[in-house]
Order: structure tokens, then C-alpha cells, then sequence
């Protein structure tokens, strides 16, 4: 039987918050010092009103109203309402915290730092909502942000929440086409954004994309420009252009929060969009909060006067499930820049420097950073941190070893997966229970979440389906524009009515945790044996040779032939030894029907500006179809490197 990389000690698991509430609402879950997660999660499916009421109580949501009703038409799903008597406001959430102490940590790649207080994060913000609301927002409408990950952007966000208006945003380094993709579907009112980004070095200008943006969306009737790159952005050729410093009132209203529903919709977030016109994905008020805060006080053992960082942009969920952690007295810090500025160490610093108690990041960062050598631990305590967080793409088993051997040895790995689609994750962190390499520790509480075999059957050490089998609060509202809902219920409801089917492709373990295998849409059939993509890749990950891979499967023959793409680390090149190398790594520890039947070399892969690998649109070019809305992408130019290979032809 596998070790446990980690087990946490009696005193850590006491000192959880997910300890503490176990005790108080479900007490048979709890012995000692131990708490029985199987037995909590398993009271938080099969009674949904008392689970999420105690979230409510424990989370302390501030509300005007949370009424009697818990759950109704519980049996519908979609279309289960929660707290439908309710009246909250989410930024009232977010903003009760008051005083001097750090709400905000603003750090830049090239090591520009800034820190708002609770009170002057309360101040900038009512004045924000003042400038809003002079203009004639008002609940329902949307305000769009085209930002880089700074203090101005969470500003921006509750100022438009504090209203009931929707918020939207896409990161600065969207192409002109990806943004109108997105806010040309919602028809937002006022556009907020920054002269420009850092990168990798480089100063990026987002001024000359802003007048294509602003003149292909006629609803947009005020631009508001931060300085980030210029003092004094020259904003003329932008139509209704003014600097952000004319939003923020000389004389404020006091803050103000309107009383809305539970669902009154909060955010719309978008699919990927690499495939086709981007989704755009309505997320409530109340579902959002209460999900953000028990995910953030349960599964990843947040506190008051923690410091959450989250390595995000403003495109991706993580960024809106980060800023949340303000509700639960955290300090968040924000970065903007490359995940690898400073040779790979300006965030480990920023580790130390600023005391970070939860460090997120991707599954990609933390194997770069092993191939780089990169040794955290070395110089630095890390007494702060208490958990790294991982997502993004599945965490392979390598980088669970390298966290506990080059971080600390003292500290719970949580891979966590989810998705924009619920905002929030499905299955993740459980700090009460041990880590083992390469599992996700369990189920998130109140997340009736299965793995499901093809004909419907929940099923144990066998790959399938993850699906949600029972409403949960941070279900979508629904798309934009879907007046009858069937978008919606066709992309998640389709295949087994009344069951979310998330489109993981996954296994339950006998250890009650989850391996996520891949995106089911992007699952290798050789032979008629599926094959997520993960399992290939976990192995490619440990060649010291490659930097970066993709797999798809092409048609070939009557069947389907699995390919691997690989990116070589410098000076190096694909023979006929390291092909061999490649096959027997992967032959030794998955199965024969594993290996590539091709491997072939490439410059770079494509990924979203979030840093997901786009297998689909590989796959479509190989095949020679035509990939739509590439401004989705980071390098929409690596898809050049896989079109009419000579290597796929025979």
C-alpha cells in the first residue's frame, strides 16, 4: 500500500477550521483529534439544507434577509433554488472587514509593491461606486474590465457588485478579436482598463487594441483608462475616454450595498472559446459567495489575517475565486507579470517576503520550476506556508514529490479541479486528510460528485465520467442569452438528465480521492481503449529531455493512433535513443496501448492565456479543419508548427 507523502499531525487537525465545524454541526464525524471527512461529506450531500445553512451560519454572510427557506424544488436540477428569500450583496461580503490591517498586496514583475488597508480598500471603493452610479448604473447592467491583475481591477469588480451590476473581464493580453468575442456578447456599459502590461521584460500597450475594442461595441458609453505603463496615458484616438482618476468621486457617498437575491447574477465568466464563439456562463451572487467561502475556509483551511496568493489573471475563475478570500478576513495578494520573472524566484520570495500562508499556482509552474532546478526551501524558511494549491491541468507525481522535497516537508499539496463552468471546484483539498502522490484528496463538501462509467454507474478504481449528481448553490444561473435554458441544459445536462456531467474524464480511488485523467472530449480511443491524455502526460513529464508535450489522437487506418508532440529542452534533439527513451518510460508505467504510435518534435504548443493545452485545436490542424477565434490563445502562432507534417502522413 502507497505511503502517505503527509499526514497531518493532532494539533494541525484541531487547529483546522473544518475541525471546528464538524464539531459544532456534525459532531459524529468528529473523535478526538480526528475528523472522519467521509462521514462529513457524506451528512453534506444527503442533507443539503442543513449543510449549506451551516455554511451560511460558520461563513458569518452578512445579508438584510436570509428568510426560512433553505432549498427549493430541490428536485429539480437544473432549476433547484437556493435561499430564495434571501436579500445579500456579495461586495458587503467582501468589504466587512474594517481597519488598518492589509487587504490588498499589489506586486508587479519588475517588484513595484502595493498595499491597501481594509479602510482605504472600503474608500476607494465607494468611490468607484460613486462614479458608477453618476453615470447611471444600475443592477443588471455590465461593466467590463480589460485589466491586468492589480488593486484597481478588485476595486472595479466590488464597486460594480456593491451596485448589482455584473462584472466581466478578460486579461490585457487578449487579442482585440477575443475581447469582442466575449464583452460584444453582453453589452456592457463602461469599459475599465490599463494603458498596458509588464511581461517577461517587456512593456505590452494596450492602448492602440482599446480603440478597435471600443469602436466595435456600440453599448460601451464610458472607457476608463488606469496608469500602469504612463503617468498620462494619451487616451485621445479612444472614443469616451477618460483617466480612471475621473471615476474616483472628490467626494464620495458613503459605501452603499443593494439588497439583491441570492441568484441575482454577479459575474459572467467564458469558456475558452478555442472552438467556437466563447459561452458565456452567468454565475449568482449568493451561490458564489457561499461556495468561495467554504471552499476557502474548509477545504484549504483559510483564516483571519492569512495571506492567499493565486498565480491568475484576470481572464481565468481563479482570479474572481481569489478575490473572494477578502470575506474571510485574508490579506490577498495580486501579481501581474510572468510566473517566471526573476530565473523562476520572485514568487518564492514574495513566499517569504510577504508571509504567505496559501500558495496557488498551476501544475506547469511547479514542473518548470523542477526542470529548472529551482529549490525553494534552499535560503528561505517558509515558516509562513501552510498549503500550495495546484491547478490548471492535472499535478503529476514527479511534482508532488518535488513540493515535498524542495518546499517543505510540513505542508498540505492540494491539487484541486474544477472549472469556470461552476466557478469553484468539484473535488480538492482536504487539509484533515493525508496526501498521496498524485491524488486529489477528496470530494468537495456538498458536491454529490461521482465518477460514472457509460452506462450510468457510479464505480469505484475504474475510469470514467465525473459527474454531480445533486444540486449544488454555485451552479450557473445559466448563458447569456439562453431565454429557455436549452444551451445550457445541452452542455451539461444532456447526456444523463439531471446529472451534471462536467466533461472530466477521472477515477475514484480506494482512498476516497480523485485522479482527474484529462478532458473527456480530448480522451485517445486506440483499439477502442480510452486514454486520458494525463496519464501520457505524467509520463513525459519525467524526461528530463522535454520541456513541454502534447498528445492527441489521429485517425489512422480505421482506428485511432496516438501522437505525441514534444518541445525539447535546449541542445537538444529528437534521435532515435531518446525516442526510445520516450516509448519504454511510458510502456513501464502505464501500458503498451499508451505509446505513441508517432512522436514528433515541435517548437512550441499552444495554450489559452490561462495555460491550458488546446488538444482540440491541435488535433484540428492536423487534420487540416479551420480553428476559430485564436485570440483565445497565448501563441496562436505554435498551431503553424503541427499543420502538414510529414512525420503524420505515413
Amino acid at each position: 500500500m502507497a505511503q502517505a507523502l503527509w499526514t497531518p499531525s493532532p494539533d494541525r487537525v484541531q487547529a483546522e477550521p473544518i475541525f471546528a465545524f464538524a464539531q459544532r454541526y456534525c459532531a459524529d464525524a468528529v473523535s478526538a483529534a480526528d475528523l472522519d471527512y467521509a462521514r462529513l461529506h457524506q451528512w453534506s450531500v444527503a442533507e443539503p439544507e442543513a449543510f449549506w445553512s451551516a455554511i451560511w451560519e460558520f461563513g458569518e454572510v452578512a445579508a438584510t434577509q436570509r428568510g426560512d427557506h433553505v432549498l427549493e424544488d430541490g428536485d429539480r436540477f437544473p432549476g433547484a433554488r437556493w435561499f430564495p428569500d434571501a436579500r445579500l450583496n456579495y461586495a458587503a461580503n467582501l468589504l466587512r472587514h474594517e481597519g488598518q490591517e492589509t487587504a490588498l498586496i499589489g506586486l508587479l514583475e519588475d517588484g513595484r509593491t502595493r498595499r491597501l488597508s481594509r479602510d482605504d480598500l472600503r474608500s476607494q471603493v465607494a468611490a468607484a461606486a460613486s462614479g458608477l452610479r453618476a453615470l447611471g448604473v444600475k443592477p443588471g447592467d455590465r461593466v467590463a474590465g480589460f485589466l491586468p491583475n492589480i488593486p484597481e481591477t478588485v476595486i472595479a469588480m466590488l464597486a460594480t457588485a456593491s451596485i448589482g451590476a455584473l462584472w466581466s473581464s478578460c486579461s490585457p493580453d487578449f487579442g482585440v478579436n477575443g475581447v469582442i468575442d466575449r464583452f460584444g456578447q453582453i453589452a456592457p456599459r463602461v469599459l475599465i482598463a490599463a494603458d498596458g502590461y509588464l511581461y517577461n521584460g517587456k512593456r505590452c500597450d494596450s492602448l492602440e487594441r482599446l480603440v478597435s475594442i471600443v469602436d466595435a461595441i456600440d453599448s460601451i458609453e464610458a472607457v476608463y483608462v488606469v496608469p500602469l505603463l504612463s503617468v498620462s496615458p494619451e487616451l485621445g484616438p479612444i472614443r469616451s475616454s477618460r483617466p480612471w482618476s475621473e471615476l474616483i468621486a472628490e467626494n464620495p457617498e458613503p459605501l452603499q450595498f443593494a439588497a439583491l437575491p441570492f441568484d441575482h447574477p454577479l459575474f459572467v465568466m467564458y469558456s475558452s472559446g478555442t472552438t467556437g464563439v466563447p459561452k458565456c456562463i452567468v454565475h449568482g451572487a449568493g451561490g458564489t459567495l457561499l461556495q468561495h467561502i467554504k471552499e476557502h475556509r474548509l477545504q484549504v483551511g483559510l483564516r483571519p489575517g492569512d495571506v492567499l496568493f493565486y498565480f491568475t489573471t484576470c481572464g481565468w475563475m481563479m482570479w474572481n475565486w481569489l478575490a473572494s478570500g477578502l470575506a474571510s478576513g485574508a490579506t490577498v495578494m495580486l501579481y501581474d507579470g510572468s510566473p517566471f520573472a526573476g530565473n523562476g524566484e520572485l514568487l518564492i520570495d514574495a513566499i517569504e517576503r510577504e508571509g504567505i500562508s496559501i500558495f496557488g499556482t498551476s501544475a506547469r509552474f511547479l514542473a518548470s520550476l523542477q526542470k529548472a532546478g529551482i529549490r525553494p526551501a534552499e535560503g528561505r524558511r517558509l515558516s509562513s506556508l501552510r498549503s500550495v494549491l495546484s491547478t490548471g491541468s492535472p499535478l503529476s507525481p514527479e511534482s508532488y514529490d518535488y513540493v515535498y522535497r524542495e518546499f517543505k516537508a510540513d505542508l498540505n499539496l492540494a491539487s484541486i479541479s474544477g472549472g469556470t463552468d461552476i466557478l469553484s471546484c468539484f473535488v480538492g483539498g482536504v487539509p484533515t486528510r493525508p496526501v498521496y502522490r498524485g491524488e486529489i484528496q477528496g470530494a468537495g463538501l456538498g458536491m454529490d460528485v461521482q465518477i460514472w462509467n457509460e452506462v450510468g454507474e457510479a464505480t469505484r478504481e475504474e475510469k470514467g465520467e465525473l459527474v454531480c449528481t445533486r444540486p449544488f448553490p454555485c451552479c450557473p444561473t445559466g448563458f447569456w442569452d439562453d431565454p429557455d435554458g436549452r444551451r445550457f441544459h445541452d452542455a451539461y445536462f444532456a447526456h444523463w438528465p439531471g446529472v451534471w456531467a462536467h466533461g472530466d474524464y477521472g477515477e475514484h480511488t480506494a482512498r476516497d480521492g480523485f485522479i482527474i485523467h484529462g478532458r473527456s472530449d480530448a480522451v485517445l480511443n486506440p483499439g477502442g481503449v480510452r486514454i486520458g491524455t494525463a496519464e501520457i502526460y505524467r509520463q513525459v513529464e519525467r524526461i528530463p529531455e522535454i520541456q513541454d508535450s502534447v498528445v492527441i489522437g489521429q485517425p489512422w487506418d480505421d482506428d485511432v493512433r496516438v501522437v505525441l508532440f514534444v518541445v525539447l529542452a535546449a541542445g537538444q534533439s529528437l534521435d532515435d535513443e531518446l525516442a526510445r527513451a520516450i516509448r519504454r518510460t511510458i510502456r513501464e508505467n502505464a501500458t503498451p496501448r499508451h505509446v505513441p504510435a508517432k512522436i514528433v518534435q515541435v517548437e512550441d504548443v499552444p495554450r489559452t492565456i490561462s495555460g491550458k493545452i488546446v488538444e482540440l485545436a491541435v488535433r484540428k490542424v492536423v487534420l487540416g479543419e479551420a480553428v476559430k477565434n485564436t485570440d483565445a490563445l497565448a501563441n496562436p502562432e505554435a498551431l503553424e508548427f503541427f499543420r502538414d507534417r510529414e512525420e503524420l502522413m505515413a
